[in-house]
């Protein structure tokens, strides 16, 4: 689990038979979980200066190749008793939005993404989403977009600064609306009562 708080941005400096170098102050361990641009990935190999990661096929399919490329937001696993901030984000990319709009004011930076209209009811005003990685509230959503406010310190200390309209971005939805979605979803289809292995299961993942 992490937490969609940026602890360093680190450089993609090789990618070759699915392994990712990654060029990092970070010290993990072999195994650690490390998000790469709110991508969840494990590691298999630390380096002096840094450590490698394999992204699998499904990772790939689903991950623009630009993301998994040059700098990267990194975040290492939330260990327990550390502190809390953020909102709980599980490393797994839902779906890739482009950045449409950026809206520059005095204290603050609109930031306008489209997205697949399916994926609209999983992000709430005022809810959590991982842009990328990072914890962003949003503030308003449309048929197929949705805004954001990011105050400049955010903006400054991620690569939010380097987007621009055109980029796209990982996206990771609210994980309390998609648990709430598929409980009423397979409670309509199959018109059954949910066995308590099921309730176990959901209740596990938080």
């Amino acid at each position: 689990m992490f937490t969609g708080l940026i602890r360093e941005i680190g450089t993609v400096v090789d990618d070759r038979n699915h392994f990712l170098t990654i060029r990092s102050s970070l010290k993990p361990e072999v195994g650690d979980s490390i998000a790469v641009n709110g991508v969840c990935l494990t590691v298999t190999e630390v380096l002096n200066d840094g450590f490698r990661v394999e992204a699998a096929d499904e990772t790939r399919r689903i991950v623009p190749p630009e993301k998994l490329r040059g700098r990267v937001h990194l975040e290492p696993a939330m260990r327990m008793g550390e502190r809390f901030e953020g909102h709980i984000v599980q490393g797994h990319v839902d779906t890739v939005g482009t950045l449409r709009r950026i809206e520059r004011g005095e204290n603050a930076t609109e930031y306008y993404i489209a997205v697949d209209s399916e994926q609209i009811p999983y992000l709430v005003p005022k809810g959590s989403v991982a842009i990328d990685g990072v914890s962003l509230t949003i503030n308003e959503t449309g048929e197929n977009w949705f805004r954001l406010t990011i105050i400049p310190h955010t903006v400054e200390n991620t690569l939010f600064k380097e987007y621009r309209p055109g980029t796209r971005v990982n996206i990771e939805t609210d994980l309390f609306a998609r648990y709430v979605d598929h409980i009423l979803r397979h409670r309509e289809a199959g018109k059954k009562r949910m066995s308590w292995d099921e309730i176990d299961a959901i209740s596990m993942s938080f």
